[in-house]
C-alpha cells in the first residue's frame, strides 16, 4: 500500500531500512520524570540529533509539535497503564488509529505484555488495532515484552524471540523487544521475525558505553534499530546521545567512533 510505504519512510531511513526512535510516553506510566518536563525542548534536541521519530501519547502531540528545524516522524502510542495500578502489566487502549491520523501521526504503537494475567485482552486489542492499521495504511509498531508470573527471565532468548514472532504474526510492521544481552542470542530473535526488530532501552544504564555496546550488539545481530527512551532523554545531552546511536544504527560505525561523539 502506497500510503503505508510513504509513512514508513517518515519513521525509517529510506536507504538502509533502519531507525532510531525515541519513545517519550513514560509520563502516563511514571509521571513527569527528568527529561520529559521540558517536553518540547527534548523533542527539539533529539530531532537535531537525527532521530527518525519520537513516540508519545495523543495529549502531548500539540506540546511537542515543532514548526521549524529538522523534521522528525511522529508515532502516537495507543495503549497505556500506570505503575500505580494493581497490575502494572495490564495495558488498555486509550487512543484509536483514526485519532492518530487526525493528529498527523506517521505511525502508531501498542504495548503488549506476554505472560501477564491480562494477556488475552491485550492480544485482542492488538488484533483490533492491526485491523484498523490495515484499513488506513498506517504502520504499526508493537512493543511486545515477556512479563508475568511464568516469565523467569524476561531477557531469555526463548521468550524474547517468541515475543517478536507474536508481533509479526499478528500484523505489526515493526516489533520492539528487550535485548537478550549478546549478538549471538539476539540473532535468534531477528532470524525468527519476518518483520524488522528493534530493541528497547530499558532502565537507565550506568554508563554511555553500556548503552552503545547494547545498540552495537543488536545491529550486529541483524536488528533494524532502536527505540530507546530514558537512556536518551535523561542523558546530559540527548542530542549527542542520539548522534552517537545513529552512527551505529545507520552508518555501521564502531563503538569507539560512537563514543568519540560523546567525548
Amino acid at each position: 500500500m502506497i500510503g503505508k510505504t510513504i509513512r514508513m519512510e517518515r519513521i525509517m531511513d529510506r536507504a538502509k531500512g533502519t531507525t532510531v526512535i525515541v519513545p517519550m510516553d513514560h509520563g502516563v506510566t511514571v509521571g513527569p520524570i527528568k527529561g520529559l518536563i521540558a517536553f518540547k525542548d527534548t523533542v527539539e534536541a533529539v530531532a537535531q540529533g537525527g532521530a527518525n521519530a519520537v513516540l508519545m501519547h495523543k495529549g502531548m502531540v500539540s506540546v511537542g509539535h515543532r514548526r521549524g528545524g529538522r523534521d522528525i516522524g511522529l508515532i502516537v502510542h495507543l495503549s497505556a497503564g500506570t505503575a500505580l495500578a494493581q497490575d502494572p502489566n495490564c495495558k488498555v487502549l486509550v487512543c484509536t488509529v483514526e485519532e492518530a491520523i487526525k493528529l498527523g501521526a506517521d505511525a502508531v504503537s501498542i504495548h503488549v505484555n506476554i505472560g501477564a494475567p491480562d494477556e488475552k485482552n491485550m492480544l485482542r486489542d492488538f488484533g483490533k488495532v492491526a485491523q484498523s492499521c490495515l484499513e488506513w495504511g498506517m504502520p504499526l509498531l508493537a512493543m511486545v515484552y515477556p512479563r508475568g508470573p511464568k516469565i523467569k527471565n524476561p531477557y531469555d532468548v526463548s521468550v524474547v524471540k517468541h515475543a517478536a514472532r507474536i508481533g509479526a504474526e499478528l500484523g505489526a510492521d515493526l516489533v520492539k523487544v528487550p535485548y537478550t544481552g549478546d549478538p549471538d542470542s539476539f540473532s535468534e530473535v531477528t532470524q525468527g521475525s519476518p518483520v524488522p526488530v528493534l530493541i528497547a532501552g530499558g532502565e537507565k544504564m550506568d554508563t554511555e558505553e553500556d548503552v552503545l555496546r547494547m545498540v552495537k550488539g543488536a545491529i550486529d545481530a541483524g536488528g533494524a534499530g532502536v527505540s530507546i527512551g530514558r537512556n536518551v532523554f535523561q542523558h546530559s545531552s540527548p542530542q549527542k546521545m542520539v548522534e552517537a546511536i545513529s552512527l551505529l544504527v545507520h552508518k555501521g560505525a564502531s563503538l569507539k567512533e560512537a563514543l568519540e561523539v560523546l567525548h
